[in-house]
C-alpha cells in the first residue's frame, strides 16, 4: 500500500491518527520561504516557531524499501549471532568424552577446544573488537569511492568466505586436532572483516530510503494539528530495523545452541551460512527499488582540510585554553567560504551549509565518545553471563539459551515503545529527546550489571565449590532463570541507548559522510572491546563479583557525566536537525595539482 504523501517512494499506510491532508488543501507558512523546493518537500506546510514548541510531534510512515533492507540485515544477523553464540562453549569447554562433533546430549556440556574461560573471553572480545574496527574502512570506501551498495556486495562475499572457514574448523576430523584453533582464528578474522564493512553501510542505507528532512504540519482525522518530525521517523525506522536484527538473532541463537548441544558445532556453523545466502538474493531482486547515495570523492580529505583551516591560530600548549578555543561558538564560522578574505582556497569546493553539517557531525561524534563504557555491559552478555549460567541449575537447557531473553524482550518492547510509550510521553508534553533516551539507557545498563553482581554473589554462597564455581563439577542450586533481570534490563538499555545512537548518527551526519559517522559510532564498540580486555583478569573465579560490580559503577558514573556534558546540546536538538543540506563538489585536476 502507499499514500499520496510522497510521489517518489512507496510508503506503508499511516496509522489512523496520522493521515495527511492533500497538499492542495495546505497553506504554506512564511517560514517555508527559507527552504529550497526540491520535489520532496513541495506543498508541505512548515511549522512556525510557536507550532514547533506547542504542537504534538508524530513520525511519518516508513518506505517499503526500508523494510526490505531490514530483512536483509535480519538474515545477516541470524548468521552472525547464530554462529557466534556458540563461540564461548567452542573455545572454553573440552570435547565431551567420545564426541567427535562437540555435541554432548541433553545433560552434557557441549565443547571443543578446552582453552578455558579467560581464553574464551579474550577471543570473543577480540572478535567483537575486530567486527567494529572494520566499519571505519567500509565507511571510507563507501563514502569516497564505491558507494554503499557496491561496498555491501563486497562485504557479503568476504563474510561468506569466513563462514566457510568456520565450518571447516568444526568438521569431525578437524575439531579434535590442533589445527581447529588456527582455522577458527582465521575464520573470525575474515568473517569480522566482512561483517564490519557490511554493518557500516547497511545501517545508513536503511534510513536514507526516507527522504524528508524538514518538520511539517498536518491535521489528523480527529482535527488535531500535529508536527511530523523526520527525526522521529528515522528513529521509527531504526526501531523496526533493530527489531528485525533481533528476530534474526533470536532464531539463530536458539536454533544453533540446540544444534551445538545435540548434533555438533559443524551444524551450528553450517545453518547460519545457508541463511546468509538470503542476503545477496534479496539485494539482487530488489536492487532497483533502493534509493542510493553516490560516493563523493575526497569528501573525508575535504572535511579534514576544513577542520585544519578552522583550527588555525587556535592551538595552545595550555590544555584548558586549547579546549576553550576548540569549543568556542565561532570555531567553525571562520572556515566558511563566505568568510574568506581575498578569495577562498581552491580546495574549498563547498558552501557554508556543508560546514554547518560537518560541525553537527563532529558534535555527534563527541556524543559517541561516551559509548565505550556503556558497551561494557553488552560485552558481558557475550561471554561472562553465558559462563555464569553454566554454574547454575539449568533444568536440561543449554547454558547459552538464557541469553535469548535479550532479543526476546527487544522484540516485545520495540513495538510497545513505538506505538504506546513514546506517543504517550509526547502526548503528555514530555520531550523524551534522543540524548535523554541515551542517558536513561546508560542507567538501565548500570542496573543490569548490579543484578549480575548480586546473582554472582549468591552463586559463590551456594556453589559446592564456593567462589570457584566455574571450575566445579557440581552447580549452584539457584535456577538459571534468576539471571533474567540482567537480560531484561540490558534489552531496555539497548532500546534507549543503542537504537537512539543509530538514529543520532544518521540524522547528525552530512549526507555524503553518513557511512563514516555511522562507522565512528560502531567503532565505539571496538574501543569497548579493547577496554574489556582489561577486565579479562577479573573474568574468572573468585573475582567475578568485582568484574560486574566495577562495571556497574563505571557505567552509572559515565551516565551522570554524559548528561552533564550534553544537556546544552540537547536544547539545540531541533536547530541541529533542521540544518539544510549542504553541497560539496569535486576538485578539478588543475586544483589537485595546485594543492598537491
Amino acid at each position: 500500500m502507499s499514500t499520496a504523501l510522497d510521489k517518489h517512494h512507496a510508503m506503508a499506510s499511516p496509522t489512523p491518527d496520522e493521515k495527511f491532508p492533500s497538499p492542495s488543501n495546505s497553506e504554506r507558512h512564511s517560514e517555508a520561504l527559507e527552504y529550497e523546493l526540491d520535489g520532496i518537500h513541495d506543498g508541505l506546510v512548515f511549522p512556525t516557531e510557536e507550532e514547533r514548541a506547542t504542537l504534538r510531534r508524530v513520525p511519518d510512515s516508513i518506505p517499503w524499501s526500508s523494510y526490505l533492507i531490514a530483512f536483509v540485515e535480519g538474515a545477516e544477523r541470524f548468521s552472525f549471532y547464530g554462529s557466534s553464540v556458540v563461540f564461548t562453549n567452542f573455545i572454553q569447554r573440552p570435547l565431551p568424552p567420545g564426541s567427535k562433533t562437540g555435541a554432548a546430549g541433553l545433560h552434557g556440556q557441549a565443547g571443543a577446544l578446552g582453552k578455558g574461560q579467560r581464553a574464551s573471553t579474550g577471543l570473543t572480545t577480540f572478535f567483537l573488537f575486530w567486527c567494529y574496527v572494520t566499519p571505519l574502512f567500509g565507511a571510507y570506501i563507501a563514502d569516497g569511492h564505491w558507494g554503499r551498495f557496491k561496498t555491501i556486495w563486497v562485504a557479503l562475499f568476504i563474510a561468506f568466505v569466513g563462514h566457510l572457514i568456520l565450518i571447516v574448523s568444526a568438521l569431525p576430523g578437524v575439531i579434535e586436532t590442533n589445527g581447529a584453533i588456527g582455522a577458527f582464528t582465521v575464520a573470525i578474522i575474515v568473517t569480522g572483516f566482512g561483517a564490519g564493512m557490511f554493518k557500516a553501510n547497511i545501517s545508513p542505507l536503511v534510513a536514507e530510503q526516507y527522504k524528508r528532512t524538514k518538520l511539517f504540519v498536518v491535521t489528523t482525522s480527529s482535527g488535531e494539528r500535529v508536527v511530523v518530525d523526520p527525526s522521529l521517523t528515522v528513529l521509527r525506522i531504526y526501531m523496526y530495523y533493530y527489531l528485525m536484527i533481533n528476530v534474526g538473532a533470536l532464531i539463530g541463537i536458539i536454533a544453533m545452541t540446540y544444534a551445538e548441544k545435540f548434533v555438533g558445532f559443524y551444524l551450528s556453523f553450517t545453518l547460519p551460512t545457508a541463511v546468509f545466502l538470503i542476503c545477496p538474493i534479496i539485494m539482487i531482486a530488489a536492487r532497483n527499488k533502493y534509493a542510493r547515495t553516490p560516493p563523493t570523492s575526497s569528501v573525508l580529505g575535504t572535511a579534514i582540510r576544513l577542520w585544519r583551516h578552522a583550527a588555525r591560530g587556535k592551538w595552545s600548549l595550555n590544555p584548558v585554553k586549547l579546549y576553550k578555543n576548540f569549543t568556542a561558538p565561532g570555531f567553525w564560522d571562520n572556515a566558511k567560504p563566505s568568510k574568506q578574505v581575498g578569495g577562498k582556497p581552491a580546495w574549498m569546493n563547498f558552501d557554508d551549509t556543508w560546514v554547518d553539517e560537518v560541525k553537527r557531525g563532529v558534535k555527534a561524534c563527541t556524543v559517541f565518545l561516551w559509548y565505550p563504557i556503556y558497551w561494557l555491559t553488552y560485552n558481558q552478555l557475550n561471554n561472562n553471563l553465558t559462563s555464569q549460567a553454566a554454574t547454575m541449575t539449568l533444568h536440561g537447557i543449554p547454558n547459552d539459551i538464557v541469553s535469548n531473553l535479550d532479543p526476546l524482550v527487544l522484540i516485545a518492547c520495540i513495538p510497545l515503545c513505538d506505538l504506546f510509550i513514546y506517543p504517550a510521553l509526547r502526548k503528555m508534553g514530555y520531550n523524551f529527546s534522543a540524548l535523554k533516551k541515551i542517558t536513561a539507557g546508560f542507567m538501565a545498563g548500570a542496573a543490569a550489571m548490579v543484578w549480575a553482581t548480586v546473582v554472582q554473589h549468591y552463586i559463590y554462597k551456594t556453589s559446592p565449590c564456593g567462589n570457584h564455581a566455574s571450575e566445579c563439577h557440581g552447580v549452584s542450586p539457584l535456577s538459571v532463570w534468576i539471571q533474567s533481570g540482567s537480560y531484561i534490563l540490558l534489552a531496555v538499555s539497548e532500546i534507549l541507548a543503542s537504537i537512539t545512537g543509530l538514529e543520532y548518527a544518521f540524522t547528525k551526519a552530512p549526507k555524503n559522510m553518513r557511512s563514516l559517522v555511522m562507522g565512528i559510532f560502531l567503532f565505539m564498540t571496538a574501543i569497548s572491546s579493547a577496554l574489556s580486555e582489561a577486565f579479562v583478569s577479573l573474568s574468572g573465579d573468585p573475582l567475578l563479583v568485582w568484574n560486574y560490580g566495577v562495571i556497574s559503577v563505571m557505567i552509572f558514573v559515565t551516565g551522570c557525566l554524559f548528561w552533564w556534558s550534553v544537556k546544552d546540546l540537547d536544547a539545540k536538538e531541533d536547530e541541529l536537525n533542521n540544518i539544510s543540506e549542504g553541497h560539496v563538489g569535486f576538485l578539478r585536476d588543475e586544483d589537485k595539482k595546485e594543492n598537491a
